[in-house]
This record gives structure tokens, sequence and C-alpha cells, in this order.
């Protein structure tokens, strides 16, 4: 699906944020775990989280739609079924790694995706399933799926591995720890990126009713026989899909309320609204509302080490920004949905901005006036609602390339985006 708009300027509108997609996963994942009935309302329905209800399905777990916005699950207690056939997780990164540790729980599982998934790395949390007793591996031997993990339940003890690849390996080893045979470890045996995401993992673990030993993110520690109990929980906003109507409006000197997005939240991107101020956006949080009021914007400096999600919307700003900016510590959102170190360089120099693509990083030198284009998302939904915005903010018309894939995280987007005042 190609999908063109039209420069905009002024606007003055409400719009709603969709529910937290990191969060979903990880609700859903642990009341399908828990011992007793679980009620997730305002869960978000898109392609990634329907990706792990599916999966969630082929493993037996038992739930049902109760209303429009809620699913009660009716918890396993950690016993699950062993699928007839490999599970497919879709273009869900997510999926993949956090359902791989739960299906060591159980007997020999595959779990596979399309092509995009089958370039995702991987190997690290197969090592670290490994050294906890469990026999994980890619099929084709090159460290990405598809992966068969033959369980039949984690033996537990201590495991090391790396946290510059992806937050998602560690996240995905605390969620089943608690049904393991022996207590949990781990050692994080480099720098660990996006750390909200863990923090994201550790609040509803502890929600839910299980603690971790958190030693500096360095080393945790759960331990066994700690089920999770089943209860009531409702999904806030996503600052990551809201964050695109409040850059929207710092680029085109519009006046944005977004709703939906809990001051007090746990997410990461909740930066977004640092990175806003700093750049000269008016920020306003009251009333549940954050009100965005855009202007000139000044270039800045910003580390995205925590917040890699971010990195096409805060590049998308930097394109407007006076001056040069520098995007830092992100090399890790090379092994997204795309690369989008790559992707960003070079999709947004289209709109005639000058983009320096660096190891970890970018160099952007803002331009006053984008000029319109037609640019790709490349199969990626953060680089396919980033281009729209900055399409948005261009002159004339600007069209984007295999849009279809923003429906994987935020499917009313379009729809938002058509209904915006002309």
């Amino acid at each position: 699906m190609d999908v063109t708009v039209r420069g905009v300027t002024g606007l003055k509108c409400t719009v709603e944020a969709p529910p937290s997609k990191s969060i979903t996963h990880r609700a859903l994942i642990i009341g399908a775990l828990a011992k007793g009935d679980s009620i997730i309302s305002d869960y978000l329905r898109a392609g990634d989280t329907l990706s792990t209800i599916n999966a969630l399905r082929a493993f037996g777990i038992e739930m049902e739609y109760t209303s429009d916005n809620e699913i009660l699950f009716h918890g396993s207690s950690g016993v699950l079924e062993t699928p007839e056939n490999p599970v497919d997780c879709g273009n869900s990164g997510t999926t993949i790694r956090l359902m791989s540790s739960v299906a060591a729980l159980d007997g020999k599982v595959v779990l596979t995706g399309d092509s995009s998934l089958q370039k995702r790395p991987m190997q690290p949390l197969l090592n670290a399933l490994n050294q906890l007793g469990v026999k994980a591996y890619s099929s084709g031997g090159n460290g990405t799926p598809p992966v068969a993990i033959e369980g039949n339940g984690i033996k537990g003890g201590h495991a090391k591995i790396r946290g510059d690849v992806s937050s998602q390996f560690i996240s995905s080893l605390l969620l089943a720890a608690p049904y393991a045979e022996n207590d949990v470890e781990l050692e994080i045996t480099s720098p660990l990126k996006s750390r909200p995401y863990v923090d994201i993992t550790l609040d509803l673990m502890r929600v839910f009713g299980v603690k971790v030993e958190n030693d500096a993110y360095k080393r945790f520690k759960v331990e066994c026989d700690r089920m999770y109990t089943g209860r009531k929980y409702t999904v806030e906003g996503d600052y990551s899909s809201g964050a695109y109507f409040l850059a929207l409006s710092a680029l085109t000197g519009s006046r944005i309320e977004v709703k939906g997005l809990r001051k007090e939240s746990i997410q990461g991107d909740r930066v977004i609204l640092d990175i806003l101020t700093d750049m000269g956006v008016e920020i306003v949080e009251e009333n549940g509302l954050i009100t965005a009021s855009g202007g000139k914007l000044q270039a800045t400096d910003v580390d995205l080490g925590d917040t890699p999600d971010l990195l096409p919307t805060v590049a998308a700003l930097m394109c407007k920004a006076e001056g040069n900016s520098e995007i830092k510590n992100v090399g890790h959102a090379r092994f997204k949905e795309s690369d989008r170190l790559s992707a960003c360089a070079k999709e947004f120099s289209k709109f005639g901005v000058k983009i320096e693509e660096k190891e970890d990083g970018l160099s952007i030198e803002g331009v006053k006036t984008l000029k319109s284009s037609t640019v790709d998302s490349r199969g990626d939904h953060r680089m396919a609602m980033a281009l729209t915005i900055l399409g948005l903010a261009a002159e004339g018309q600007t069209t984007i390339k295999n849009a279809e894939c923003a429906e994987i995280s935020f499917p009313r987007f379009y729809e938002i985006i058509s209904s915006l005042p002309q």
C-alpha cells in the first residue's frame, strides 16, 4: 500500500495514542503463564501483538475476548501443550524472542516468522538458554530464525548474556524464569542497552506477584517456584506511538493534544517530551493530555541508547532543526525491522536534508524547507510513520511506499492522518 500526503501547517487537533505495544506483549504472556484468571484490558490489537496471541494459542493457552478491548486468560500455571506445527511469529521480533524462553517450558518447538524476521539475531538468547539446560539452536546454523527449542522445562542455574544486542533477550529469560526447576541467575556481560524495556518487564513481573533481584542491571536473580498470580491489568498508552503526533506538531507549527499517555509512565520513550522541550517545543501536561505547540526547532544532541524505537521520530525532528544535530549510541537499531540507521540516512535525505550515517548514530544538518519526495518504509512500521510525519511537514506531495506495515504497531495511524484538518 502506498500513501500520499500533502504538507500542512497550523493544525489544531486532538488524537489518542494506542495502547503500549511493549506492555501488551508482556502482559499477555504473563497472563497466560499465571495461576488463575487474568483480564488484560485496553491491550493493543495490532500485527505484532496478535502474533503473540496466536503463539500463545498454539501452546494451548485458553483465552476469550470479553469485549472489544478486553481479553480473559485462563492461566496455565506454566503448563503448556506442544504445538503440532512450527509457531509462526509473523514479523514480530518481540514475539519470537519472548516466546523462545516460554517455549522452553514445553517439548520440542520450532518458532519462525516472515522473511524479515528470519534476519533478526537470536544467538545470544539461544546461548543463554543452553546454559540454563535447554537445547536451543538456529535451524539454519546462522543464529537467526527459524529456531528450535527442546526444553521439557528450564533446569535453571547461571547464564551469561550480552546486553548490547537486544534487551528482549533478557526480558525473555526473566519472564520464563519463575517456572524453572532451580533459581535462575543472569549475568549481563556488556552494557545493557534499551534498559527501560527491561524495567517494563520487571514492573509487570512485580505486579503479577514475582520479585526479581536486580544488582545494578549487571545481575538478575529469580527464585524458582514463584508463580505469577492472575489479576486484572489495564495497559497504558504508548509513548512511541504518541511521539509521532507530538513530532508532527513540532514540525508543522501546530498545536496537537495527545490523549492516553500516563504522566508517571515507566516507558523509556517518555523522554521524547524532554527532547522536544530541548528543541524549543512547548509541552504542557494536564488533565490526562499532553499538548505540544510547535515553533522554530533548535539543533540538539541526543543519546538514544535506551530508547532506540524513537530513532526515526527524533531523526525526523532534526531534519527541520536549525543547525547540526547528533543521534548517538544507537547501533543496536540496525537489528530492527530494518537497519534503521541506514534507512533514516537514505530515506530522510530524499527530503533535501544532509545526513551522515555513522557506526552507531546519525549527524543531521536541518533545513528550513523540506522538499516533497517518494520514499520507502522498507517494511518497517516506525519508518513508515516517521516518513509520513516528515511528508506532512514538506512542501507539496509526498508518497510513502509500503506504508501498510504501520499496522504492526498502530492500526489506526493512517485513519487518524486522513482525518486531520487540511
